[in-house]
């Protein structure tokens, strides 16, 4: 379902959209005269999406469609983003004298403890992502908390029971959310 699917908007506890921030800004620009409340989201993490909604739809859609097309800083064919970093003298000391510097020993060392902590990470995202879009759509549900310490501790069949009465759209994405959370 979310495979592709960058973002999601609700329209009260109904799913008004889900495509990429574009398709998801000119859905809820076309649903603002019902009166009812809006919220966009990232759909993978969880976290609210402001919209810039002013002008023509064609307006909004250029918009959106060069957001997408914005480049960044860096090295742009590696994705590489300057960052400052701090450490202890001690350890700008031996990262130097590592072969290719501190910045190949940095890469090094981020991509080992990546994949050592792949599986632990996709699940905390995950718990974490599903946690911030439950908290505004479903935060004052009954049972709400008990969900949460569900999730948190990993008893896919207490969280299945918990978010049983939340509306269908909500209930929906909130599994397919916690997909991956519960696959350990």
């Amino acid at each position: 379902m979310l495979t592709h699917c960058t973002h999601i908007a609700f329209q009260g506890t109904r799913r008004l959209a889900l495509g990429s921030l574009e398709e998801v800004a000119l859905a809820v620009q076309g649903s603002l005269d019902t009166g009812e409340s809006v919220l966009a989201f990232e759909a993978w993490t969880g976290r609210q999406v402001d919209l810039d909604l002013r002008g023509t739809r064609e307006e909004v859609r250029a918009r959106y469609a060069e957001r997408e097309q914005e480049r960044r800083p860096g090295r742009p064919k590696l994705g590489v983003v300057p960052r400052e970093v701090t450490l202890l003298p001690r350890h700008w000391e031996w990262l130097s004298s590592q072969p290719g510097g501190a910045s190949v020993a940095l890469r090094k060392l981020v991509e080992e403890a990546r994949r050592a902590n792949e599986e632990k990470d996709r699940v905390r995202l995950a718990r974490e992502a599903a946690h911030r879009f439950m908290t505004v759509m479903a935060g004052n549900e009954p049972g709400f908390e008990e969900a949460m310490r569900a999730l948190f501790s990993g008893d896919r069949e207490r969280f299945g029971l918990m978010i049983y009465g939340l509306p269908d759209d909500v209930q929906a994405h909130v599994l397919e959310m916690v997909k991956v959370a519960f696959q350990a």
